[in-house]
């Protein structure tokens, strides 16, 4: 029975050697993103706190799902866990644009990372089923800190790039992000697996500490023009805005297709159901987070030179099928392991090319309260998304055919991206 678990632990060990070398073997790839941020300081600081931040922000999940799944909780449970983490996102994005086009950006991000930090460390009092209040509570806290926080830095880059360089800042934004993913979800289920949820709880708050370090010492200086408006008639100044271009709403709801890749709750159970057997847990949460977000750093990697407008219909075509192509493999670990790093290979260059497109869209004035808006759908998407996971599972239906729903959703975006190219005058 020993000799039996030191021979599986040695399996897991040799396995995340090799997944880290060829993340390694990735970054390698990366040169022209490496001579931007040499050439811009601020962006360079701005993604080392990103890179830590987001990674922090990932960094739990898998001991919160891990601590579900030893709570045997519900589906719905689970489902709505994953809905928190994007619901906070949608109830303060009418009102976070207006903040953040009404205050300097990093007094607003400090603040941000400070919440982070306290939520993130309060996890560790969450014990058992009596406690769920506390860790919604605490899930919508840390996950609204991050969604501002991601909006505050997504309006603050237009300020500082522009043209093919802020192009390459978006790329990078979502390889960074992408990586804080695999790494996050990685390393949370070796930390967890080995040490436990609590120590992940608590190593995940320090790892903030040094990204709120990290932004105190970094001299940002922008242009920025506090407005005398108040915060009711900037947002009724956004909608004329909207209602006079209707461009931007159109690119707003292309963006928020990308949500439909929301599969926490579907990994979850999908591990649940499957998987539960063959890995310890937390192991396979972390490893099927991670190899998706693989596909995540190295699509944009591979397809950013060769992506345009018209071209962005094909990628939508083929996230659909590598949707499609995961839930055919889904009964069996390993082979869901391949299909999932396919699926996150497009995932990344839909999210950056449709985002760019609204940037380049929309006027300077809007930045703040157009990208929470943009935020807002993409977020009403994902919780959309993971609603009917929960909903779906528990009213019977497989978790093969949900994903395959999930996969026709972007042959419908498909369609929107061509009727959008016809009919909109876009830069």
């Amino acid at each position: 029975m020993l000799k039996a678990q030191i021979g599986r632990k040695k399996k897991e060990f040799n396995f995340f050697v090799t997944f880290f070398t060829f993340v390694y073997a990735t970054l390698a790839l990366m040169n022209s993103y490496i001579e931007l941020l040499k050439s811009e300081p601020i962006l360079r600081r701005l993604s080392l706190v990103q890179l830590i931040s987001y990674f922090g922000a990932w960094f739990s999940n898998v001991a919160i799902y891990t601590l579900l799944l030893q709570m045997k909780v519900s589906a719905e449970v689970v489902a709505f866990t994953a809905m928190l983490h994007f619901l906070s996102g949608i109830i303060q994005a009418p009102f976070s644009g207006s903040v953040i086009d009404s205050m300097k950006p990093k007094k607003l991000l400090l603040i941000l990372i400070a919440c982070e930090i306290f939520a993130t460390l309060f996890l560790v009092f969450v014990d058992d089923v009596s406690d769920l209040w506390l860790l919604y509570m605490l899930i919508f806290l840390k996950m609204a800190a991050a969604s501002f926080y991601f909006t505050t830095e997504m309006s603050l880059l237009p300020k500082i790039l522009g043209g093919e360089r802020l192009q390459k800042a978006n790329e990078l934004h979502s390889i960074i992000w992408s990586f804080s993913y695999t790494l996050g979800m990685a390393l949370s289920g070796f930390v967890v697996f080995w040490l436990g949820i609590k120590i992940a709880f608590v190593l995940d708050a320090l790892m903030f500490v040094v990204g709120f370090w990290l932004l105190y010492t970094l001299r940002l200086e922008t242009d920025f023009i506090k407005s005398k408006e108040s915060l009711l008639r900037m947002m009724g100044d956004t909608f004329r805005y909207l209602k006079k271009n209707p461009h931007a709403l159109h690119l707003m709801a292309l963006h928020a297709f990308v949500g439909l890749t929301a599969f926490d709750a579907l990994v979850a159970l999908m591990v649940e159901k499957y998987y539960a057997s063959i890995i310890a847990t937390s192991l396979a949460l972390g490893l099927l987070h991670a190899f998706r977000a693989l596909g995540l750093v190295v699509g944009p990697i591979i397809m950013g030179r060769f992506v345009n407008d018209k071209r962005l219909v094909y990628v939508f075509v083929a996230q659909g099928f590598a949707i499609w192509l995961w839930a055919y493999m889904m009964e069996h670990f390993y082979l869901s392991l391949f299909a999932s790093v396919i699926v996150g290979f497009f995932t990344t260059t839909l999210w950056s090319h449709t985002y760019t497109l609204l940037q380049k869209n929309i006027d300077k004035k809007y930045y703040g309260r157009i990208v929470a808006y943009n935020d807002m759908l993409f977020l009403s998407m994902a919780t959309f998304t993971s609603f009917m996971i929960g909903f779906l599972a528990t009213d019977g239906y497989s978790l093969e055919f949900i994903t395959w729903l999930m996969g026709a959703g972007f042959l419908v975006g498909a369609f929107y991206v061509r009727w959008i190219l016809k009919t909109q005058n876009l830069k």
